[in-house]
C-alpha cells in the first residue's frame, strides 16, 4: 500500500484480505500456534462498553470497529480479541478472522479493514475476547463502481448534543429498513460540559465531567486534551441508540466544529475575539476522533508522529455503482480564519478585543457591504480569496467532481450552502442594507462559494446534490452560482437535516434577540420561516425549530428526501417513546433546474 495514505502507527490500523479465516494480527495472539491451548478468561473478564460498528464502504471492502475493556483489576492491560466477519448471521463459513489487540495507547479502541468482499452484500461481524462476545453488527458493501445500481438507499444525521432535548430521533433512525449505510456530517460529540443549561435534557443523559477540561468564558469548561475528548467519545458511544444505529449501518462520517471546538478554523478556537491557536489541543480532538469513528486510514491518513495541527485527512468520496457518487469534505481543518475580524468588531463597539467575545457583526448578523470590504482585504493579505476548502482540497473537490461518471452526485457538506440574507430596515431603519446571518457557513466565504458553484456550471456537472447540517434546521433550497435569483443559474440542490437534539435555529435566534428590536422576527416559529424565505425565495422548503434526521432514496431519474422531525421532550421531561412528529417528502428530478428542481410534500 502506498506509504503516504497508510497510517504510521501499524498498532492503530490492520488491513486483512478476506480469504477464508485468517490469523491476522497487530501485537494480537494466537493462542492455538502457542503449543497448548490457553484456557479462555471466564464469561465476564472483558466488556464492549460503546457497541460495534462498521464503516466506509466499498465494493469490496469495510472497515470493523469495537472497543473491548477488561473488568478485572487490571483494567490497564492490552486485550486479545479477534473479529470474525461473515455472510451468514450464525458465523458458520466465516470470511475473516482477525486476532487483535485492544492497546491501552488508543483508548482499547480497534479498527480493522477487510477487503476482498463481495459487492452489495450484507455481511454480519462480532468481536469475541476470552469467552466474552459482543453485539453482532451487520454492515453492506458498495455495488461496484461500474454497475447500474437501480437504486442506493440512506440517511444522514448531524449535532447530537449530549446536553439538549432527547436522542430518539436515533430510535427512529434504527427502525429505518433497506438503508446501504448512513452518513454523519458532524458535531458527533460537543466539546463543552458544564454550561448553563437554557434547554431541558432527558434523565437519561447525566452531567459530563472534563477531566481536564479548562475554564469557558461563559461558564463550563471545554475539552483540552486526548483523555478529556476520550471521555466525550466513550459517553456519547455509551448511549445504545447510537450503538443501535452503529451496530445496524456502516457510517461514513466526517466532522464539523464541535468534535474540536465551536466555530473552530484550522487549530483556532473562537470562544473569544483572540481567535487563541491551540495546536496541541486540535491535535488531541484529532486523535479521539480517529480513534472511535470507523474509518479507512487506509484511504486517507492519520500520523500521531506528525507535530501540525493537521496530521490527519479525512476528505474521501465513495461510489455506490455509477448511480451515486459521494464526496465528503472537511470544512474545519483547511479554512481561513472568518472574514470579518471579531477584534475589529469589538475595537468599534469599545469591547475588549482580546478577551471579549463579539461574534454578532463577524460570524453573525454581518453587514454585507462589512463582509465585501474584509473580504477585499484579507484577499490582498492571502494573495488568494479566503476559502473553506483550502487550496488542495478545492482542487481535489473539482477533479474529483468533474471526472465523475454518476448520475448522482452527492457531496456531503457539514455547513450550509444555502443563501440566508435577511434585509433589517424593514424592522430598524437604522439597520440599512442586507444582512448576512451566519458567516461561519459559504455565505461567510462568498467569493470562494461563487468559485466552487460557477465551476460546477462552466463544466456543466448535472445532479449535484449537497447533504448538509449544522445550522440545526430542515432546510431544501436551489443554490445559484449568482446568489440573485434574477440573474443566477440554479447549479444544486442543498438537503439540510436538523440536529438530533442540537437546540433548533429558531431556539437560538430567539434567545439571542430576546429583549432587543428584533425580537418580533422570532414571535413565531411560523412567522421566522416566512421571513426567512420571503428574504431568500430560493428557498423551497424551512423548518427551523426542529429536532430530527434525514433519509434519501436515489434511483436513475430522482433523489427522493425524507426528513423526519421528531416530537420535543414530554411535558415530565422524559424522552417520548413515539417520538415522530410529521415527514417532509421533498423530490429533485434528475435534470431539474430553477423552481421545480425540489417538490415538497409535507405531513407524508
Amino acid at each position: 500500500m502506498d506509504r503516504r495514505h497508510f497510517l504510521s502507527l501499524s498498532t492503530f490500523y490492520t488491513v486483512v484480505a478476506a480469504t477464508g479465516t485468517l490469523a491476522a494480527c497487530h501485537g494480537g495472539s494466537d493462542d492455538s500456534n502457542s503449543g497448548s491451548p490457553v484456557p479462555a478468561p471466564p464469561a465476564g473478564s472483558f466488556a464492549f462498553p460503546q457497541g460495534v460498528a462498521s464503516g466506509d464502504p466499498r465494493d469490496t471492502s469495510a472497515v470493523f470497529w469495537t472497543r473491548c475493556t477488561g473488568t478485572a483489576t487490571n483494567t490497564t492491560a492490552a486485550v486479545s480479541l479477534r473479529l470474525d466477519v461473515s455472510a451468514q448471521a450464525d458465523f458458520s463459513n466465516p470470511v475473516a478472522s482477525v486476532q487483535l489487540s485492544a492497546l491501552p495507547d488508543y483508548d482499547f479502541t480497534v479498527r480493522t479493514k477487510v477487503t476482498g468482499l463481495a459487492a452489495k452484500t450484507t455481511y454480519y461481524y462480532r468481536f469475541v475476547a476470552g469467552s466474552d462476545v459482543s453485539p453482532m453488527g451487520t454492515t453492506r458493501t458498495a455495488a461496484a463502481a461500474s454497475e447500474a445500481n437501480p437504486q442506493v438507499r440512506f440517511a444522514w444525521f448531524v449535532c447530537q448534543n449530549w446536553n439538549a432535548n432527547h436522542w430518539q430521533a436515533m430510535s427512529l433512525l434504527a427502525t429505518e429498513t433497506d438503508l446501504d449505510f448512513v452518513v454523519h456530517l458532524g458535531d458527533y460529540i460537543y466539546e463543552t460540559a458544564g454550561t448553563a443549561q437554557t434547554v431541558a435534557v432527558e434523565p437519561a443523559h447525566a452531567a459530563i465531567t472534563l477531566p481536564d477540561g479548562l475554564a469557558l468564558p461563559a461558564g463550563g469548561t471545554y475539552a483540552n486534551t486526548v483523555n478529556d475528548y476520550r471521555t466525550l467519545y466513550r459517553t456519547y458511544r455509551g448511549d445504545t441508540r447510537l450503538q443501535a444505529v452503529h451496530a445496524r449501518f456502516p457510517v461514513i462520517a466526517i466532522w464539523d466544529d464541535h468534535e474540536f471546538s465551536d466555530d473552530c478554523w484550522q487549530d483556532h478556537q473562537t470562544y473569544t475575539n483572540e481567535n487563541k491557536q491551540q495546536t496541541e489541543r486540535r491535535r488531541s480532538a484529532n486523535q479521539a476522533w480517529a480513534e472511535y469513528l470507523p474509518v479507512d486510514w487506509g484511504d486517507v491518513s492519520f500520523d500521531l508522529r506528525n507535530g501540525n495541527y493537521d496530521n490527519i485527512r479525512i476528505y474521501r468520496d465513495f461510489h455506490f455503482g455509477s448511480l451515486m457518487h459521494l464526496v465528503m469534505t472537511d470544512e474545519r481543518l483547511y479554512r481561513d480564519d472568518h472574514v470579518v475580524s471579531e477584534a475589529a468588531v469589538a475595537q468599534a463597539l469599545g469591547h475588549d478585543p482580546v478577551n471579549g467575545s463579539d461574534p454578532q457583526g463577524a460570524r453573525y448578523f454581518v453587514p454585507q457591504a462589512a463582509l465585501q470590504q474584509f473580504e477585499a482585504l484579507d484577499t490582498q493579505r492571502l494573495g488568494r480569496v479566503p476559502s473553506i476548502l483550502g487550496p488542495t482540497q478545492t482542487q481535489w473537490w473539482k477533479d474529483t467532481l468533474k471526472s465523475s461518471i454518476a448520475t448522482w452526485k452527492v457531496w456531503g457538506n457539514e455547513v450550509m450552502m444555502n443563501r440566508l440574507w435577511i434585509d433589517l430596515s424593514v424592522i430598524a431603519p437604522s439597520n440599512s442594507g442586507v444582512f448576512v446571518i451566519d458567516c461561519d457557513s459559504w455565505d461567510g466565504y462568498p467569493s470562494h462559494k461563487a468559485d466552487l458553484l460557477s465551476f460546477v456550471k462552466t463544466q456543466a456537472i448535472a445532479n449535484l446534490v449537497a447533504i448538509t447540517g449544522d445550522l440545526h434546521a430542515f432546510q431544501a433550497g436551489v443554490v445559484r452560482d449568482d446568489p440573485n435569483p434574477s440573474t443566477g443559474t440554479p447549479v444544486l440542490v442543498d438537503l439540510m437535516s436538523a440536529g438530533i437534539s442540537s437546540t433548533s435555529f429558531y431556539g437560538e435566534a430567539k434567545g439571542q434577540t430576546a429583549g432587543t428590536p428584533f425580537a418580533s422576527l422570532v414571535a413565531s416559529p411560523e412567522a421566522f420561516d416566512a421571513l426567512l424565505k420571503l428574504n431568500n425565495p430560493d428557498l423551497k422548503y424551512a423548518d427551523h425549530d426542529a429536532q430530527g434526521y434525514a433519509s434519501a432514496t436515489v434511483t436513475p431519474g430522482q433523489f427522493v428526501a425524507i426528513f423526519n422531525k421528531v416530537k420535543p421532550l414530554n411535558a415530565d421531561g422524559s424522552a417520548p417513546q413515539a417520538p415522530l412528529a410529521k415527514r417532509t417528502r421533498l423530490t429533485v428530478n434528475a435534470g431539474a433546474a430553477g423552481t421545480s428542481a425540489v417538490i415538497v410534500e409535507d405531513n407524508v
